[in-house]
């Protein structure tokens, strides 16, 4: 005789689903692993920081197609119009986006970075050819500005940092870590810096977007973006290794 079981419940922890900061903290956790970010490996500060940019791939990924675009367009600059060629411009930027990611696929390298690119890329082109200004090329890197820190600086201000979620699944420790006074206020330090980054990089790109100053803003964005992520890549590693220390060996 097959025994019957009760009925599942709503309180039944099966049925239960996790909390919405688990599922965030997870899916944060894994992307910084992914991204090379991982506090729980050895090596050297250095070493952390390089693998967290992706090498000298991921480097080149992220600069050479705002290079190019912000080169070519000011050589091609129009004094009447104060516009360079956008075609080309945008032409060159795309396909060493694309370049990038087919070397990816040719190596069998994961390639979620630089189809992200290619994808930005693709659409931030559209957008400018669509209006025909060239300075439209960076609203996308504007919108991402402004929705990851305002993300930030909520999550900090809530009593859930962003950078607290990841990291604590990252290490597996879950939420935990809001127990521990000391883990929960460098978490709440370390989001606001990261906000504050993407904060500076607005305050900066938004006025010379408004006055229509493409090759400055293009220059400043790569100036506000590999030189001043590393160092807070470099800081919050090693805060979370002192928070998070590796066993002795």
């Amino acid at each position: 005789m097959t025994e019957e079981r009760p009925p599942a419940t709503d309180d039944d922890p099966a049925l239960t689903p996790p909390p919405a900061s688990d599922a965030l903290g997870a899916a944060l956790g894994t992307a910084a692993r992914r991204a090379g970010f991982d506090p729980t490996q050895g090596g050297s500060t250095g070493t952390a920081v390089w693998r967290a940019m992706g090498g000298w791939r991921g480097v080149l990924e992220s600069v050479l197609p705002t290079l190019a675009f912000v080169i070519l367009f000011t050589v091609t600059l129009d004094p009447a119009t104060n516009e360079g060629n956008l075609w080309l411009s945008l032409g060159v930027s795309v396909g060493v986006a694309l370049l990038f990611t087919v070397v990816r696929l040719a190596t069998k390298s994961p390639p979620s970075a630089a189809l992200g690119g290619l994808i930005a890329a693709v659409a931030a082109a559209a957008l400018a050819l669509f209006t025909g200004r060239g300075v439209d090329n960076f609203v996308p890197g504007l919108i991402t500005n402004g929705v990851y820190g305002t993300a930030l600086l909520v999550s900090a201000l809530v009593g859930w940092p962003i950078i607290g979620l990841a990291v604590g699944f990252l290490v597996n420790d879950g939420t935990r870590w809001r127990r521990n006074k000391r883990r929960r206020r460098a978490f709440f330090w370390l989001t606001l810096m990261w906000a504050g980054l993407f904060a500076a990089r607005l305050a900066v790109q938004l006025p010379l977007y408004l006055t229509g100053n493409t090759a400055a803003l293009g220059t400043l964005k790569l100036v506000m973006g590999l030189p001043l992520f590393a160092p807070l890549v470099a800081v919050t590693w090693l805060a979370v290794r002192a928070l998070y220390p590796p066993p002795p060996k």
